[in-house]
Protein backbone atom coordinates (compact mmCIF):
# COMPACT_ATOMS: atom_id res chain seq x y z
CA UNK A 1 0.00 0.00 0.00
CA UNK A 2 1.33 3.10 -1.30
CA UNK A 3 1.25 6.08 1.41
CA UNK A 4 1.34 9.95 1.25
CA UNK A 5 1.94 12.34 3.93
CA UNK A 6 -0.06 16.38 3.02
CA UNK A 7 1.64 19.08 4.64
CA UNK A 8 -0.93 21.89 5.87
CA UNK A 9 -1.54 24.87 7.87
CA UNK A 10 -3.24 24.01 11.15
CA UNK A 11 -6.36 26.24 10.11
CA UNK A 12 -9.70 25.05 10.05
CA UNK A 13 -9.97 26.40 6.37
CA UNK A 14 -6.40 24.69 5.84
CA UNK A 15 -7.10 21.33 7.08
CA UNK A 16 -10.56 21.53 5.26
CA UNK A 17 -8.58 21.77 2.09
CA UNK A 18 -6.11 19.08 2.91
CA UNK A 19 -8.78 16.90 3.92
CA UNK A 20 -10.66 17.78 0.65
CA UNK A 21 -7.35 16.57 -1.51
CA UNK A 22 -6.86 13.50 0.77
CA UNK A 23 -10.21 12.34 0.17
CA UNK A 24 -10.37 12.93 -3.96
CA UNK A 25 -6.79 11.38 -3.92
CA UNK A 26 -8.03 7.96 -1.81
CA UNK A 27 -11.49 8.42 -4.48
CA UNK A 28 -9.04 7.81 -7.26
CA UNK A 29 -6.85 5.44 -5.68
CA UNK A 30 -8.15 3.57 -2.76
CA UNK A 31 -5.30 1.63 -1.67
CA UNK A 32 -3.47 4.94 -1.09
CA UNK A 33 -3.03 5.25 3.17
CA UNK A 34 -2.26 9.03 3.33
CA UNK A 35 -1.82 10.87 6.49
CA UNK A 36 -1.68 14.88 7.56
CA UNK A 37 1.63 16.80 8.86
CA UNK A 38 0.71 20.31 10.10
CA UNK A 39 3.09 22.58 10.09
CA UNK A 40 3.42 26.26 11.55
CA UNK A 41 4.33 28.75 9.24
CA UNK A 42 5.67 32.21 9.95
CA UNK A 43 2.90 33.93 8.65
CA UNK A 44 0.49 31.68 11.39
CA UNK A 45 3.02 32.65 14.02
CA UNK A 46 3.17 36.71 13.57
CA UNK A 47 -0.70 37.40 13.77
CA UNK A 48 -0.13 40.77 15.78
CA UNK A 49 1.46 42.82 12.79
CA UNK A 50 -0.45 43.39 9.45
CA UNK A 51 0.86 41.83 6.95
CA UNK A 52 1.81 44.36 5.20
CA UNK A 53 4.50 44.68 7.59
CA UNK A 54 5.47 41.39 8.24
CA UNK A 55 7.79 41.35 4.91
CA UNK A 56 9.07 38.60 2.83
CA UNK A 57 7.56 36.24 0.47
CA UNK A 58 5.89 32.68 0.84
CA UNK A 59 4.74 33.68 4.18
CA UNK A 60 2.60 30.68 4.46
CA UNK A 61 4.60 28.55 2.66
CA UNK A 62 8.31 28.40 3.16
CA UNK A 63 8.32 26.25 6.25
CA UNK A 64 6.03 23.56 4.67
CA UNK A 65 7.97 23.86 1.42
CA UNK A 66 11.28 22.45 3.82
CA UNK A 67 9.19 19.85 4.91
CA UNK A 68 8.47 18.83 1.18
CA UNK A 69 12.23 19.09 0.87
CA UNK A 70 13.73 17.44 3.32
CA UNK A 71 11.24 14.37 3.15
CA UNK A 72 8.65 14.83 6.17
CA UNK A 73 6.19 15.49 3.53
CA UNK A 74 5.13 14.03 -0.65
CA UNK A 75 2.50 16.85 -0.90
CA UNK A 76 1.25 19.85 0.28
CA UNK A 77 -1.87 21.59 -0.32
CA UNK A 78 -1.78 25.67 -0.55
CA UNK A 79 -4.24 28.28 -0.95
CA UNK A 80 -2.60 29.10 -4.14
CA UNK A 81 -3.02 33.05 -3.47
CA UNK A 82 -0.29 32.36 -0.48
CA UNK A 83 2.34 30.54 -2.99
CA UNK A 84 5.09 32.66 -4.64
CA UNK A 85 5.82 32.67 -8.01
CA UNK A 86 9.59 31.09 -7.68
CA UNK A 87 9.46 27.89 -5.80
CA UNK A 88 12.76 26.36 -4.40
CA UNK A 89 14.80 24.00 -6.77
CA UNK A 90 13.36 20.69 -6.28
CA UNK A 91 9.66 21.83 -5.86
CA UNK A 92 6.66 22.07 -8.67
CA UNK A 93 2.93 22.66 -8.36
CA UNK A 94 1.87 19.62 -9.18
CA UNK A 95 -1.63 20.05 -9.93
CA UNK A 96 -4.18 22.95 -9.36
CA UNK A 97 -7.54 21.60 -9.36
CA UNK A 98 -10.96 22.84 -10.17
CA UNK A 99 -11.41 26.62 -8.67
CA UNK A 100 -14.14 27.24 -6.07
CA UNK A 101 -15.66 30.84 -6.68
CA UNK A 102 -13.46 33.74 -6.27
CA UNK A 103 -15.11 36.81 -5.21
CA UNK A 104 -14.58 38.73 -1.90
CA UNK A 105 -17.30 38.74 0.27
CA UNK A 106 -18.80 41.67 2.39
CA UNK A 107 -19.76 40.07 5.88
CA UNK A 108 -21.00 42.39 9.00
CA UNK A 109 -24.32 41.62 11.61
CA UNK A 110 -25.45 44.96 11.50
CA UNK A 111 -25.59 46.47 7.63
CA UNK A 112 -27.22 44.75 4.98
CA UNK A 113 -24.69 45.25 1.51
CA UNK A 114 -21.64 47.84 1.44
CA UNK A 115 -23.71 50.48 -0.11
CA UNK A 116 -25.93 50.14 3.78
CA UNK A 117 -22.18 51.49 5.24
CA UNK A 118 -22.68 54.45 7.12
CA UNK A 119 -20.35 57.69 6.95
CA UNK A 120 -16.76 56.50 8.67
CA UNK A 121 -17.56 53.01 9.47
CA UNK A 122 -14.77 51.03 10.46
CA UNK A 123 -14.26 47.83 7.70
CA UNK A 124 -11.80 45.09 8.79
CA UNK A 125 -9.37 43.50 6.47
CA UNK A 126 -5.27 42.83 6.20
CA UNK A 127 -5.11 42.58 2.82
CA UNK A 128 -4.05 45.85 0.93
CA UNK A 129 -5.50 45.32 -2.48
CA UNK A 130 -9.18 45.25 -0.52
CA UNK A 131 -8.59 48.59 1.58
CA UNK A 132 -7.13 50.32 -1.87
CA UNK A 133 -10.10 48.90 -3.56
CA UNK A 134 -12.55 49.92 -0.61
CA UNK A 135 -11.20 53.36 0.04
CA UNK A 136 -11.43 53.63 -3.93
CA UNK A 137 -15.30 53.61 -3.42
CA UNK A 138 -15.86 54.90 0.27
CA UNK A 139 -12.34 57.25 0.95
CA UNK A 140 -14.59 57.88 4.39
CA UNK A 141 -14.44 54.66 5.74
CA UNK A 142 -11.88 53.40 8.55
CA UNK A 143 -9.93 50.47 7.91
CA UNK A 144 -8.85 48.92 10.40
CA UNK A 145 -6.24 45.97 10.36
CA UNK A 146 -7.73 42.40 10.88
CA UNK A 147 -5.32 39.30 10.93
CA UNK A 148 -5.81 35.63 12.13
CA UNK A 149 -7.92 32.46 10.86
CA UNK A 150 -11.67 32.87 10.03
CA UNK A 151 -13.34 31.68 12.58
CA UNK A 152 -11.22 34.41 14.34
CA UNK A 153 -11.97 36.95 12.31
CA UNK A 154 -15.68 36.68 12.50
CA UNK A 155 -15.61 36.36 16.22
CA UNK A 156 -13.99 39.34 16.07
CA UNK A 157 -17.10 40.83 14.04
CA UNK A 158 -19.48 39.18 16.04
CA UNK A 159 -18.34 40.93 19.17
CA UNK A 160 -18.52 44.71 17.24
CA UNK A 161 -14.36 44.63 17.09
CA UNK A 162 -15.61 46.02 12.98
CA UNK A 163 -18.81 47.17 11.38
CA UNK A 164 -18.39 44.60 8.25
CA UNK A 165 -15.21 42.84 7.48
CA UNK A 166 -14.24 41.44 3.85
CA UNK A 167 -12.56 37.83 3.40
CA UNK A 168 -12.96 35.42 0.48
CA UNK A 169 -16.09 33.95 -0.67
CA UNK A 170 -14.13 30.74 -0.96
CA UNK A 171 -13.62 30.22 2.32
CA UNK A 172 -17.27 30.70 3.65
CA UNK A 173 -18.65 28.71 1.45
CA UNK A 174 -16.37 25.80 2.31
CA UNK A 175 -16.36 26.07 5.59
CA UNK A 176 -20.36 26.32 5.34
CA UNK A 177 -19.76 30.03 7.75
CA UNK A 178 -22.35 33.11 7.45
CA UNK A 179 -23.13 35.98 8.92
CA UNK A 180 -26.39 37.75 8.64
CA UNK A 181 -25.17 39.57 6.07
CA UNK A 182 -23.31 38.82 3.16
CA UNK A 183 -22.75 40.23 -0.10
CA UNK A 184 -20.72 38.68 -2.78
CA UNK A 185 -18.42 41.81 -4.47
CA UNK A 186 -19.15 41.18 -8.48
CA UNK A 187 -15.33 41.13 -9.72
CA UNK A 188 -16.50 43.80 -12.50
CA UNK A 189 -16.08 46.50 -9.46
CA UNK A 190 -13.83 44.54 -6.69
CA UNK A 191 -11.23 42.64 -8.38
CA UNK A 192 -9.78 39.71 -6.59
CA UNK A 193 -6.45 38.57 -5.80
CA UNK A 194 -4.31 36.33 -7.64
CA UNK A 195 -5.34 32.86 -7.36
CA UNK A 196 -8.26 33.52 -5.02
CA UNK A 197 -10.45 30.45 -4.69
CA UNK A 198 -7.82 28.06 -5.79
CA UNK A 199 -5.87 25.63 -4.59
CA UNK A 200 -2.12 24.85 -5.43
CA UNK A 201 -0.97 21.34 -4.76
CA UNK A 202 2.98 21.49 -4.48
CA UNK A 203 5.43 18.16 -4.46
CA UNK A 204 8.82 17.22 -5.57
CA UNK A 205 9.72 17.71 -8.93
CA UNK A 206 11.24 14.20 -9.17
CA UNK A 207 8.38 12.56 -7.48
CA UNK A 208 6.99 11.05 -10.46
CA UNK A 209 4.64 8.80 -8.83
CA UNK A 210 2.87 11.69 -6.87
CA UNK A 211 3.42 13.90 -10.35
CA UNK A 212 1.16 11.06 -12.03
CA UNK A 213 -1.22 10.71 -9.40
CA UNK A 214 -1.87 14.55 -9.37
CA UNK A 215 -2.70 15.14 -12.73
CA UNK A 216 -5.57 13.01 -12.48
CA UNK A 217 -6.89 16.01 -10.15
CA UNK A 218 -5.51 18.74 -12.54
CA UNK A 219 -8.22 21.23 -13.85
CA UNK A 220 -7.18 22.96 -17.73
CA UNK A 221 -9.18 25.97 -17.30
CA UNK A 222 -8.31 26.66 -13.78
CA UNK A 223 -4.34 26.31 -14.81
CA UNK A 224 -4.57 28.36 -17.67
CA UNK A 225 -6.63 31.13 -15.74
CA UNK A 226 -4.03 31.14 -12.65
CA UNK A 227 -0.85 30.91 -14.91
CA UNK A 228 -2.32 34.11 -16.94
CA UNK A 229 -2.85 35.69 -13.11
CA UNK A 230 0.49 34.59 -11.48
CA UNK A 231 1.97 35.84 -14.66
CA UNK A 232 0.70 39.29 -13.69
CA UNK A 233 1.93 39.03 -10.41
CA UNK A 234 5.52 37.88 -11.48
CA UNK A 235 5.67 41.11 -13.88
CA UNK A 236 4.67 43.10 -10.90
CA UNK A 237 7.24 41.31 -8.88
CA UNK A 238 4.34 41.28 -6.20
CA UNK A 239 3.04 39.46 -3.11
CA UNK A 240 0.63 39.60 -0.21
CA UNK A 241 2.33 43.06 0.32
CA UNK A 242 1.03 45.31 -2.32
CA UNK A 243 -2.21 46.19 -3.78
CA UNK A 244 -2.63 44.15 -6.82
CA UNK A 245 -5.41 42.54 -8.18
CA UNK A 246 -6.18 39.67 -10.92
CA UNK A 247 -8.68 37.90 -12.37
CA UNK A 248 -8.86 35.74 -15.32
CA UNK A 249 -11.90 34.43 -16.90
CA UNK A 250 -12.30 31.60 -20.13
CA UNK A 251 -13.98 33.04 -23.46
CA UNK A 252 -13.57 29.86 -25.44
CA UNK A 253 -11.62 26.45 -25.28
CA UNK A 254 -8.46 28.18 -25.99
CA UNK A 255 -9.11 31.44 -25.17
CA UNK A 256 -9.81 34.08 -21.98
CA UNK A 257 -9.32 37.77 -20.81
CA UNK A 258 -7.53 38.86 -17.98
CA UNK A 259 -8.25 42.11 -15.80
CA UNK A 260 -5.52 43.30 -13.74
CA UNK A 261 -5.43 45.88 -10.98
CA UNK A 262 -2.96 48.14 -8.71
CA UNK A 263 -3.89 50.41 -6.45
CA UNK A 264 -2.79 53.24 -4.61
CA UNK A 265 -3.15 51.94 -0.23
CA UNK A 266 -5.37 55.01 0.01
CA UNK A 267 -7.80 54.26 -2.92
CA UNK A 268 -7.02 57.76 -4.33
CA UNK A 269 -5.93 56.16 -7.57
CA UNK A 270 -6.58 52.43 -9.17
CA UNK A 271 -4.88 52.01 -12.04
CA UNK A 272 -6.55 48.82 -14.37
CA UNK A 273 -6.82 47.21 -17.32
CA UNK A 274 -7.80 43.71 -19.44
CA UNK A 275 -5.72 41.99 -22.21
CA UNK A 276 -7.71 39.12 -23.94
CA UNK A 277 -5.20 36.11 -24.28
CA UNK A 278 -5.12 32.26 -25.64
CA UNK A 279 -4.05 28.90 -23.41
CA UNK A 280 -0.73 28.43 -24.35
CA UNK A 281 0.48 31.61 -23.76
CA UNK A 282 -1.53 32.31 -20.40
CA UNK A 283 1.99 33.54 -18.57
CA UNK A 284 3.10 35.51 -21.26
CA UNK A 285 -0.09 37.05 -21.50
CA UNK A 286 -0.20 38.23 -17.89
CA UNK A 287 3.62 39.66 -18.30
CA UNK A 288 2.16 41.41 -21.05
CA UNK A 289 -0.76 43.14 -18.84
CA UNK A 290 1.90 43.70 -16.21
CA UNK A 291 3.54 46.02 -18.73
CA UNK A 292 0.68 48.03 -19.63
CA UNK A 293 -0.20 48.47 -15.90
CA UNK A 294 3.63 49.66 -15.10
CA UNK A 295 2.97 52.00 -18.51
CA UNK A 296 -0.04 53.38 -17.24
CA UNK A 297 0.93 54.60 -14.07
CA UNK A 298 1.34 51.27 -11.51
CA UNK A 299 5.12 51.49 -12.06
CA UNK A 300 5.46 55.08 -9.83
CA UNK A 301 2.81 53.75 -6.94
CA UNK A 302 5.06 49.62 -6.65
CA UNK A 303 8.46 51.90 -6.71
CA UNK A 304 7.00 54.15 -3.77
CA UNK A 305 5.33 50.86 -1.57
CA UNK A 306 8.54 48.75 -2.36
CA UNK A 307 10.43 51.33 -1.42
CA UNK A 308 8.69 52.10 1.79
CA UNK A 309 8.74 48.37 2.95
Amino acid sequence: MKKLTIATRGSRLALWQAEHVKQTLMALEPELAIDLTIIKTKGDIILDVPLAQVGGKGLFVKEIEEALLDGRADLAVHSIKDVPMTLPDGLTLGCVPEREICTDCFLSFRYACFADLPPGACVGTSSLRRQAQLLARRPDLEIESLRGNVDTRLRKLENGDYDAIVLASAGMRRLHLHTTYMESLSTDIFVPAVGQGALGIECRADDSATLELLSRMEHRETRICVEAERGLLAGLDGGCQVPIGAHAVMTGANSFVLDGLVGEVDGSCIIRSQLEGLADSARATGLALAEKLLDNGAREILDRLYCTR
